[in-house]
């Protein structure tokens, strides 16, 4: 059975709802996350947990948009990590959004979020 599993993918939402809730969140590239809460219209330091949140509580598996196993990370500080991606809808935003993140034992890593590019291929 290829990997992430269904039950993986539960258990990845439910260790990622932990992390956000506890506010165990790290940006990868804020720049990136700034330049993307523009295009959605968000203010990154005033409502990026709460978005997140919002977010990771209406994730499935079934969203989930990433390889199969998931793709290990090359940025230095979560090298080696699976990426995990999903494409989800949410009432406040006009399309789907691309959610990228890693996990580890410090917390929820966001690598992406941004508007949903369904036909293209995320770095």
């Amino acid at each position: 059975m290829p990997r992430p599993s269904e039950k993986e993918l539960f258990k990845r939402i439910k260790e990622a709802k932990e992390a956000i809730a506890e506010g165990r969140i790290a940006l990868i590239n804020p720049l990136a996350v700034a330049s993307d809460a523009l295009e959605l219209g968000y203010l990154i330091g005033e409502e990026l947990e709460s978005l997140l949140a919002e977010l990771v509580d209406r994730l499935a598996p079934a969203q989930y948009v990433g390889t199969r196993p998931p793709q290990r990370s090359y940025e230095q500080t979560i090298k080696g990590l699976e990426l995990f991606a999903f494409e989800v809808d949410s009432p406040r935003f006009e399309s789907p959004v691309y959610l990228k993140f890693a996990l580890s034992p410090d917390g929820f890593w966001l690598v992406s979020l941004h508007k949903g590019r369904t036909s293209q291929e995320e770095a």
